[in-house]
């Protein structure tokens, strides 16, 4: 399994715990699945998730850093893979310097 998929597991992981198994049961996430048109996350969700991922990365991944550089439109289209990219990029970059 490579990084990348590693990531995505990850963060699949993750999204289960903001929005509930219930609710991804007919949904399989993708690095195609958007955050909003197909999760529907809401701002609070945004939060949560932001929380499990500094948790879960520490100060290597700053979600909130991340989406302030964002239009509202390009974070309601944001998809995973862009996510996933971030993180691989954040954690990537962490390695090297340490």
């Amino acid at each position: 399994m490579s990084k990348s998929d590693t990531v995505l597991d990850e963060v699949v992981q993750l999204l289960i715990e903001v929005v509930g198994e219930d609710f991804l049961l007919d949904l399989e996430i993708t690095r195609d699945t958007t955050f909003s048109d197909d999760l529907a996350l809401e701002s609070i969700e945004f939060v949560a998730l932001a929380e499990k991922l500094q948790h879960r990365y520490g100060g290597r991944v700053d979600f909130a850093a991340f989406v302030a550089d964002m239009d509202i439109t390009e974070i309601m289209t944001m998809k995973v893979g862009t996510l996933v990219a971030y993180i691989e990029e954040r954690t990537t970059a962490a390695r090297s310097a340490g």
